[in-house]
């Protein structure tokens, strides 16, 4: 009979596969724990970038008037003088969001340089530059949101480093949370186990109701931690990339886009007006909720128009190429090329990458939700690590003294069937 109860309980312990998944758990928690909390906590911040923005920079909008915008090219006209104290030409618009002033962009990342000018797109106005990185150390501005993102990328390291240190961190907690659902998942469906695994014992031990925030907090986000981490993990690996692009598109190579080159040989005149000249053919096409266009700076770029077509998310666009010189439209290849409806469902997908990643996909409610899993995922390694540290630390069972006051430990009798005599 003992020998039975043995193999029961033998049999009612953990699988080989829990074992492994709780090894991988604990130890990848531990390595991953310090950038896991860096980097969900950047993150929880930067889900309401847009949002706070336009609370701590009321310069970004501007008063709507009944004459209209000024065209995309009278607006970097307009910023040009803004550029000049660096040796810059703008490189890129963001324009005809309403009631958003004009940003227009220059950046030289050889030299550290990254200017950006805000302009009133009716009356012309300079409203604001800011200089990130400029030559002058006096001229820089502090971005605090591009301070955040840097360190949710590469946690304020040189960006190999840094990089490859958060690559690898979101790699394993991407690895951490499955393991999690692993060990989550119970045995039986008893209704003790059921309370145990959904609901919080707030008015237990302070151990018992750590336990319960790393357990059950962890269950409820562990399918949003999957999905966020592995959208962070398509930026961080190009296998991964290439891999996630495979398994959606049904067995399809990811393409990326080429660099769209103008034709040379065929060189004309270069003007700012040719930039107007795509944009009206665009914005006929589309009318969009707003631009984002690249400023050619060398003799064979091209000049790039991206239509929003939904406020809010990056998503919804519709891509286009065009030759500086002959403004014909140039074809390109990949999931960020070309009309958003002509799309496959993987290139699709590809789009969607970042506003999934912050939640954007569902507006403001999908936002909430990115947030609250980030800060739950910014706990999970301090409440890890507390039950890690209190089983290691467990003090050995005290021996339970007979009864009676003092007195000796009497010889327990075992009656054994079919034994005529008793065995102390």
């Amino acid at each position: 009979m003992a020998t039975r109860s043995l193999q029961n309980k033998k049999a009612s312990g953990p699988s080989l596969f829990k074992k492994i998944a709780a090894w991988l758990h604990l130890w990848m928690g531990l390595l991953t724990g310090i950038v896991v909390v860096i980097i969900s906590i950047t993150g929880a911040i930067y889900v309401f970038e847009r949002e706070f923005r336009g609370i701590a920079e009321p310069w970004r909008f501007v008063k709507e008037q009944k004459g209209g915008m000024l065209s995309p090219a009278a607006v970097v006209e307009k910023a040009l003088p803004a550029f000049a104290a660096d040796s810059l030409k703008p490189n890129g618009i963001t324009y005809g969001i309403a009631g958003e002033a004009a940003e227009v962009r220059g950046t030289n990342r050889k030299s550290g340089v990254f200017v950006r000018a805000f302009v009133d797109p009716y009356s012309g106005k300079v409203v604001h530059v800011k200089r990130l990185r400029g030559k002058s150390k006096a001229a820089r501005e502090f971005d605090f949101f591009r301070f955040i993102l840097d360190g949710h990328r590469t946690l304020w390291l040189p960006r190999e480093v840094g990089h490859m240190v958060v690559g690898s961190s979101v790699l394993m907690f991407f690895c951490i949370a499955i393991t999690g659902l692993v060990l989550w998942w119970p045995k039986k469906w008893t209704k003790a186990i059921r309370d145990k695994s959904f609901k919080i014992k707030f008015d237990g031990s302070f151990k018992r109701t750590n336990y319960d925030l790393h357990n059950v907090l962890g269950f409820y986000s562990s399918v949003f931690l999957i999905i966020i981490s592995l959208t962070g993990l398509i930026w961080s690996f190009q296998w991964v990339s290439r891999s996630v692009y495979w398994a959606t598109s049904g067995g399809n190579s990811l393409t990326e886009k080429g660099d769209m080159r103008s034709d040379t040989l065929h060189m004309t005149e270069r003007s700012l007006a040719s930039i107007d000249k795509v944009w009206q053919r665009v914005n006929k096409i589309d009318n969009p909720k707003g631009f984002y266009i690249s400023i050619p700076v060398k003799a064979a770029d091209a000049i790039g128009i991206t239509a929003y077509l939904r406020e809010g998310t990056y998503y919804k666009t519709n891509v286009y190429q065009f030759d500086q010189y002959s403004l014909k439209q140039l074809k390109a290849s990949g999931p960020f090329s070309g009309r958003y409806a002509d799309a496959s469902a993987a290139d699709k997908l590809r789009r969607m990458n970042y506003d999934i990643h912050v939640g954007a996909i569902l507006g403001i409610p999908g936002k909430i939700i990115a947030f609250i899993v980030a800060l739950i995922s910014a706990s999970l390694p301090i409440t890890g690590f507390y039950i890690w540290w209190g089983k290691r630390n467990k003090k050995p069972a005290a021996r339970k003294r007979p009864a009676g006051k003092g007195a000796a430990a009497q010889p327990k009798l075992v009656l054994r069937p079919n034994v005529s005599t008793v065995e102390a």
